[in-house]
C-alpha cells in the first residue's frame, strides 16, 4: 500500500468504529478532522500552514537543487498545504498526486489561483460589473469563472475583494465594487454564492477567498500597500459590513491585508482576526496571508525579524502562510521554546483540514482533476453570451446631451479613433486569469455588426509603446503625434466621431496607482483637436478607475463609460452605441472634478460648515477653485428613455418597520430599465452620521408609458448604525428618505421614529 492512502485506512476504521455501518461521508467533518490531526505530527500539521507559489514545470523532471528542489522535498514530506498558480488538469493532478500519494499521511493539497473576473473567458473587471446593479447577473458571471478555474484544476479563488474604495487614484478600485457598504455588501453575497454554490464540494465550484481584511481600501494618498489610519466608526460602519456579509453568505476563506490598522499589521492583527473574524463573528474557515505579508510585518518595523514576524502572525490568527516561508521555517522551533502554544497550531490546521473536507478532497483529491470536463466547460460558447449579458449591463452612459445617442444604424459616415478602438487586449483588463493575449473583440469588431454605416478608422497615437506585462511599468507614448494629422481629417470628413479613450488595461490594478487621472498619454490633447475638427463626438471611455471627465463633460456632447469589459467587449459597446442595448448602468463610484478632490465620495458627514453661507463669505468647508461635489455622483447613469417619480410615501407598522412607497413611471420613447435607490439621512444621532446613505434599490423593467409601484421596508439593520466599540444601536428620531435614479435624487419625505 503506497503511504499516501493511510488516510483511507484512517477514515475507514472511523467508520467501523461506529455503532451501525454507515458510509464514510456520514461522519461528521468535526470527528474526521480530530481523528487526522491526532495523527500528524508537529512538522506535518505546520506542513498544512504552509502555502507555495507553482516552482517546477511538473512536466519536466524534479528540481535537483536550489529552492525549488526543497519546496519539492517539502510537498512529498506532506510539508505543504496548498499550492497557487498551478493551473491545467495536468499540472494540478501531478503535484496532488505526489501530496496524496508520496507523503506519509497523503493530505491533498487545495489549489489557489487570483480568479477575479474570469479564467479563460473574461467578464467586466468587478468594479464595472458593480456598475449593473444586478446581482443576478453578478453571481452568474462569478459562476462562469468559478466553473472554468474548477474544470482547470483549481478549487480556490482568491475573490471576492470587498474593499470599500473611496480614492480613485488606487488602482486596486478595479477589484472592488466602489465606494459604498451596502451596495458592497450585496455583491460579496451574490459574489460568494457564484463561486461557492449550494455545495462546495460539488466538482465545479470553488472556495471564495474574501480580501483584504481589513481596510486596505483607505490606503492614504490612493497608494498601494500604504498605510491605513481611519476611527472605529469607519471601520464597522463602512469597512467592516462588507466583509460581514460575505461570511453570512457562506464564505469559507478569508485573506488579510499589507495595510496596518490602528498601528498593528493586519496580517498580525489579532483584534480584527480574533476577536472579530473568528471571536464575534464565529468564522470556522481559515485566514490566508496576502503574499508574502507575513514577511513584511518586518519592514513594516513591528517584527524584529522573521521568527518575530511567524510568532506575531500565528498568535493573530494568520493560519496560512502564502509565500513567506516563514511558518515552516520557525514554527517548530517556537513551539518547542514554548513561545506559541500548540492547541494555536491544532487550531489553524483544523480549519484548513475543515475545508479541504468540505471541498470533497478527502473523498476524492483527484476531483478536480477530470481532463474530459475541462474540455467540455472552459470557454465553452454559452460563457461568451453570459459574459456578453453583464457587459452590456456594466456600461454607464453619462452624458448624452441633444439625444446624441443611440447611433443610426445606416447612412452615416463614422470616424472612429483611438488606439484603444482597435486594442483587443486592454479590454480583458487586470487581474485576467489565463485568457490569452488581444483575444477580445474590440471596438472595431463590433461596429462590424452594423455594417449599414461607413466607418473610417484613424489611430491618432499610441496609448503605449509596447505591449505591457503584468509585472513592468506600462509604458506610455508622450511624444509621437504622427498619426494626428489622419485622425483630425476623418473626424471633420466624418458625420460622426466615435473617440474611444482611456487606460490601458494594465493602468489598474494592484500596484497600478496613478497620481493623475485624467486621459493618459497624448489622448487629451487628440481629443481637444478632434473637437477642433467636429463637434458631433461620442467619448467612449475605457478604464479601471474613475476618470477626471471635467473637459471632456464640458467639451463632447455623448460620452459612455465602458471600463474594462472582458471578452465581449466590443460587441457590448456597439449594441450599447446603436441602441439594441438601452444603458442601465450606475456609477458604484464617483467621478471627480479634478484629482484634488480624492477620496471622494457621496456619503460623506456634513461637517460643522456644510454650506456656503454667503457669496463674499470664504471660511465654509470648500476649495477655492472647483465645487465641492462629484461631476458624477454615486448612481448616476443615463438611458435612451426617461424615468418620471410621483407618490413618494411612508408608513410605520406595528412592528417598527418602516414602508417606503414610491411609483416609478416611463415617460420616454422607449423600454429600459431603471435602478430605483432609496437613500436615508437621520438628522441627530449619538455620534456624527452621514449626510445620506443608500439603504435599498432595486432594478426593474418598464415599456414606454408603463408605471410600477415599488416598495422598501426599512428595518432596524437599514435604520441603526455602530458605535465606536463595535455595538449596533437604533436610537429615535427624525429620518429624511430620497427616493430617485442616483444619490443625487431630489424627491424626498421625512418620518419620525420613536
Amino acid at each position: 500500500m503506497k503511504k499516501g492512502f493511510l488516510i483511507l485506512t484512517v477514515m475507514a476504521a472511523l467508520a467501523s468504529a461506529c455503532s451501525r455501518p454507515q458510509p464514510k461521508e456520514a461522519l461528521p467533518y468535526e470527528t474526521q478532522v480530530d481523528s487526522l490531526l491526532s495523527l500528524m505530527t508537529l512538522e506535518e500539521k505546520i506542513g498544512q500552514m504552509n502555502q507555495y507559489n507553482g516552482f517546477w514545470d511538473v512536466t519536466g523532471p524534479a528540481p535537483s537543487e536550489g529552492d525549488a528542489s526543497m519546496k519539492y522535498e517539502n510537498l512529498r514530506k506532506g510539508l505543504v498545504g496548498s499550492m497557487l498558480n498551478i493551473t491545467g488538469v495536468e499540472e494540478v493532478r501531478k503535484v496532488q498526486k505526489i501530496a496524496v500519494e508520496e507523503s506519509r499521511l497523503g493530505i491533498p493539497l487545495i489549489i489557489g489561483f487570483d480568479m477575479i473576473h474570469g479564467m479563460k473567458t473574461m467578464s467586466p473587471i468587478p468594479l464595472a460589473e458593480a456598475a449593473s446593479w444586478d446581482m443576478e447577473a453578478i453571481e452568474a458571471s462569478s459562476r462562469i469563472g468559478a466553473r472554468e478555474a474548477a474544470a482547470m484544476g483549481v478549487n480556490w479563488t482568491f475573490a471576492p475583494m470587498v474593499d470599500v474604495g473611496r480614492d480613485a487614484r488606487w488602482g486596486r478600485v478595479m477589484e472592488g465594487s466602489g465606494e459604498d457598504p451596502y451596495l458592497t455588501a450585496l455583491i460579496a453575497k451574490a459574489r460568494v454564492k457564484g463561486y461557492q454554490g449550494d455545495d462546495l464540494s460539488d466538482p465545479l465550484t470553488i472556495a471564495a477567498c474574501v480580501k483584504h481584511f481589513a481596510g486596505y481600501g483607505f490606503s492614504e494618498s490612493g497608494r498601494d500597500y500604504n498605510t491605513v489610519d481611519v476611527g472605529t466608526t469607519t471601520l464597522y460602519n463602512t469597512i467592516l459590513p462588507p466583509f460581514k456579509a460575505a461570511l453570512d453568505a457562506g464564505a469559507r476563506t478569508f485573506m488579510n491585508s499589507f495595510n496596518d490598522l490602528n498601528g498593528i499589521p493586519a496580517t498580525g492583527n489579532s483584534f480584527l482576526q480574533r476577536e472579530i473574524l473568528k471571536g464575534e463573528w464565529g468564522f470556522t474557515g481559515f485566514v490566508v496571508s496576502d503574499w508574502g505579508s507575513i514577511g513584511e510585518m518586518v519592514p513594516h518595523r513591528y517584527a524584529a525579524d522573521g521568527k518575530d514576524a511567524a510568532l506575531k502572525a500565528a498568535k493573530a490568527g494568520s493560519d496560512m502562510d502564502m509565500e513567506s516561508y516563514l511558518y515552516i521555517k520557525h514554527l517548530k522551533e517556537l513551539v518547542e521554546s514554548g513561545e506559541i502554544e500548540e492547541s494555536l497550531i491544532d487550531d489553524a490546521v483544523r480549519r484548513i483540514l475543515r475545508v479541504k473536507f468540505e471541498l470533497g478532497l478527502f473523498e476524492d483529491p483527484y476531483r478536480y482533476c477530470n481532463e474530459e470536463l475541462e474540455k467540455e466547460i472552459v470557454g465553452q460558447a454559452d460563457h461568451q453570451a453570459g459574459v456578453l449579458d453583464i457587459a452590456k449591463k456594466s456600461i454607464v452612459l453619462l452624458k448624452n446631451e441633444g439625444n446624441l445617442l443611440p447611433l443610426q444604424k445606416s447612412g452615416l459616415k463614422v470616424a472612429v479613433i483611438g488606439a484603444l478602438a482597435s486594442d483587443k487586449d486592454s479590454p480583458l483588463g487586470s487581474w485576467r486569469g489565463l485568457a490569452e493575449t488581444n483575444s477580445a473583440v474590440s471596438v472595431l469588431e463590433g461596429l462590424q455588426a452594423y455594417p449599414g454605416n461607413t466607418y473610417r478608422y484613424a489611430k491618432g497615437a499610441d496609448l503605449v509603446l509596447e505591449q505591457p506585462v503584468f509585472l513592468k511599468e506600462v509604458k506610455i507614448n508622450s511624444s509621437d503625434r504622427s498619426g494626428f494629422a489622419e485622425a483630425i481629417q476623418a473626424a471633420r470628413s466624418s458625420d460622426i466621431v466615435l473617440a474611444v479613450m482611456g487606460e490601458n488595461g494594465f493602468q489598474s490594478g494592484e500596484a497600478r496607482s496613478r497620481s493623475e487621472i485624467g486621459l493618459p498619454g497624448l489622448q487629451q490633447e487628440l481629443l481637444e483637436e478632434l473637437v477642433k475638427a467636429n463637434k458631433k463626438i461620442i467619448l467612449v471611455s475605457m478604464s479601471g478607475r474613475p476618470l477626471d471627465l471635467s473637459w471632456a463633460d464640458q467639451n463632447i456632447p455623448a460620452i459612455v463609460q465602458s471600463w474594462h469589459l472582458g471578452s465581449q467587449s466590443g460587441n457590448a459597446i456597439a449594441q450599447v452605441i446603436f441602441g439594441d442595448y438601452n444603458p442601465s448602468g450606475k456609477l458604484p463610484m464617483s467621478f471627480p472634478r479634478s484629482v484634488g478632490q480624492l477620496p471622494i465620495y457621496y456619503n460623506q458627514k456634513s461637517t460643522g460648515r456644510p454650506n456656503d453661507p454667503g457669496s463674499d463669505i470664504v471660511f465654509w468647508s470648500h476649495y477655492a477653485d472647483v465645487k465641492n461635489d462629484a461631476l458624477y455622483p454615486f448612481g448616476h447613469g443615463l438611458s435612451y428613455t426617461a424615468f418620471s417619480y410621483s407618490d413618494l410615501k411612508t408608513e410605520k407598522s406595528a412592528d417598527g418597520v418602516v414602508d417606503v412607497n414610491i411609483t416609478v413611471t416611463n415617460s420616454g420613447p422607449v423600454s429600459g430599465e431603471e435602478v430605483v435607490q432609496l437613500y436615508l439621512k437621520d438628522h441627530v444621532a449619538s455620534i456624527t452620521r452621514p449626510i445620506k446613505e443608500l439603504k435599498g434599490f432595486q432594478k426593474i423593467s418598464l415599456n414606454t408609458g408603463e408605471q410600477k409601484t415599488l416598495q422598501f421596508k426599512l428595518t432596524d439593520a437599514e435604520l441603526g448604525f455602530f458605535d465606536g466599540t463595535g455595538k449596533f444601536i437604533v436610537e429615535p428620531g427624525t429620518f429624511t428618505i430620497w427616493v430617485g435614479g442616483s444619490s443625487s435624487a431630489d424627491m424626498s419625505t421625512e418620518f419620525t421614529l420613536d
